[in-house]
């Protein structure tokens, strides 16, 4: 692997525009099983759910076996097979709200090497600039990992234990239609959320795959359910193990201060899956 020509995209830029449109917004409400209002002009986007909007567009012909876009593009063409949502980190400047013409400069701030137990990894740093009429809105950093495919006979890393107690928890029960809505919502082809097939023979794990992203939105959820007047002016997230359909997990919340909240999903034998904070002004 040329580590030095897949740096060779730092600073590599994109730019898309959209509209924050009331559809999406609903759908997702639904997904979630919100009772919410249907959204009008000017309600306000909840955290996260600009994930919804800037969606990659890509042709079929453009998508390899696993039903991500082939390698290149905007993101370097890292010759590994598997490509996972890592964590992230978004700044909130102003609400994003329905109705809104939106923007969104992307770039690639860093491309960089290490050596796993589980082989080569690399890690690529995305920074979207995410405005509106009013100005900057959001800031969010994306961590994206690529690695190798699991090895028959590789060893499972011991999983850590999610941390006591919980002021909040709600427990999820994962199914195929959840991550199926999730994925077309999200215009997600990979096949780990939805071809349990391919996820449990092509790649090896022991079910359909939930998706990082999803899990970030209930943990937010779970914020704007227990502190319905808090204003989260920042939020970080990092994946520490995948959950699968096969079982029911967990997210859960406690105020830590009166401006730190800590979030995390447990599996079902309370091991940690993703750990996350929410900053309140």
């Amino acid at each position: 692997m040329n580590i030095e020509s897949l740096r060779g995209w730092i600073g590599r830029t994109e730019s898309r525009d959209d509209v924050v449109s009331p559809g999406p917004v609903a759908a997702l409400s639904a997904t979630l099983d919100r009772d919410d209002p249907r959204p009008k002009a000017g309600d306000p986007l909840p955290l996260l759910w600009h994930w919804l909007f800037f969606l990659p567009i890509h042709r079929q012909s453009e998508l390899g076996a696993d039903g991500h876009a082939r390698l290149g593009g905007f993101l370097p063409p890292v010759p590994l097979p598997r490509r996972m949502y890592a964590g992230g980190r978004i700044e909130s400047h102003r609400p994003l709200c329905v109705g809104d013409s939106v923007s969104r400069l992307s770039r690639v701030e860093d491309v960089t090497y290490k050596e796993g137990r589980s082989g080569p990894l690399v890690f690529v740093k995305v920074r979207h600039r995410i405005s509106n009429g009013a100005g900057l809105a959001l800031i969010e950093d994306q961590d994206i990992v690529y690695r190798d495919d699991s090895k028959p006979g590789e060893s499972v890393p011991q999983a850590s234990r999610a941390p006591e107690p919980a002021s909040w928890t709600r427990e999820v029960r994962p199914d195929a239609v959840l991550l199926f809505r999730y994925s077309a919502l999200t215009f997600n082809g990979h096949r780990i959320h939805y071809d349990r097939h391919f996820t449990t023979t092509a790649q090896g794990y022991p079910g359909l795959v939930v998706h990082g992203p999803l899990i970030a939105t209930m943990l937010a959820d779970l914020v704007r359910n227990n502190l319905p007047a808090a204003n989260v002016s920042a939020f970080s997230f990092r994946a520490v193990a995948p959950l699968f359909d096969t079982n029911a997990f967990r997210v859960c919340g406690r105020l830590d201060d009166q401006r730190t909240v800590k979030l995390w999903a447990e599996g079902p034998g309370q091991e940690l899956a993703v750990e996350a904070v929410a900053t309140l002004v």
